[in-house]
């Protein structure tokens, strides 16, 4: 198979798609970078080999190469029947999306579904497990459509609700403020919300890029294009993934607001640590 049928990461396409009119003006030596820090060879290298793994079986190739080894707790709460919002810290940004949804797509034959940033729909082994987020520019208009037709489908759903990985303040490694979308979805979709804690940080270099970015003001996540690097970083490790109990969709009343509830649900993850 020839590399341009494959989706391969490619630095200089991305700029051109995600900056139209200033790719252009982009000095080499940073795209040498960008390409250096997203290890774009060493990942093609990866995607090339497992071109012909799709869905499930790519994830497990992914967890393969990166030899990450998953100790799961709790998997007696996952619901025999029915479909759930299952809802978990986002410490990594790589293997916690990567194990979450092998565990949930070989527990559920497949039939799950993540909200994932656009950028992944590149990853063409990932796509058909993806809806993808993009609230800017083109597909701003699609965005409720399409999150309205993950809830509507018969796939079980798989959420980061803070939308971000984690960030250390105070010194304590964290998610952000969760969004309250996943309350709301679940309810009018009668989905039941399955709890879900990840055990896992990135490097001390990547929290303190993104708080120096914040403390300058910086709205652009530079600290997303270190994600590959992290995750790389992250090799050979043990991961302890904690299921908790479900939630009831009805638990989520009027006696609290959407974003008070995603709160709770939040803080319910992290007592499963």
């Amino acid at each position: 198979m020839a590399d341009d049928s494959l989706f391969l990461i490619d630095i200089d396409k991305i700029l051109r798609e995600k900056a139209p009119q200033k790719s252009k003006y982009i000095p080499r030596f940073v795209v040498s970078y960008l390409k250096r820090i997203v290890h774009q060879d060493e990942l093609n290298g990866f995607l090339r080999d497992a071109q012909d793994k799709v869905g499930v079986d790519f994830l497990k190739a992914s967890l393969d190469f990166l030899d990450a080894k998953l100790v799961v707790k709790g998997e007696e709460n996952l619901p025999a029947q029915g479909l759930c919002t299952f809802v978990s810290n986002h410490p990594l940004g790589g293997q916690d999306g990567l194990a979450l949804g092998y565990v949930l797509g070989t527990r559920y034959d497949g039939k799950i579904k993540y909200l994932v940033n656009d950028l992944l729909m590149n990853l063409h082994g990932l796509a058909p497990l993806c809806i993808p987020i993009n609230k800017t520019g083109r597909q701003a208009k699609d965005f409720p459509r399409m999150v309205e037709a993950g809830f509507a489908s018969d796939n079980q759903l798989l959420m980061f609700p803070a939308g971000l990985c984690s960030r250390r303040r105070h010194g304590v490694i964290r998610d952000l403020e969760w969004k309250k979308a996943f309350i709301v979805k679940s309810v009018q979709h009668q989905r039941d919300v399955v709890p879900i804690h990840f055990d896992g940080r990135n490097s001390n270099f990547f929290y303190n890029l993104a708080n120096l970015c914040k403390a300058l003001g910086i709205k652009f996540n530079i600290a997303m294009l270190y994600l590959a690097d992290e995750m790389l970083k992250n090799r050979h490790k043990t991961f302890t993934i904690t299921i908790g109990k479900p939630i009831p969709w009805q638990t989520f009343d009027k006696s609290k607001t959407p974003l008070q509830w995603a709160q709770y649900v939040k803080d319910i993850v992290y007592n499963l640590n």
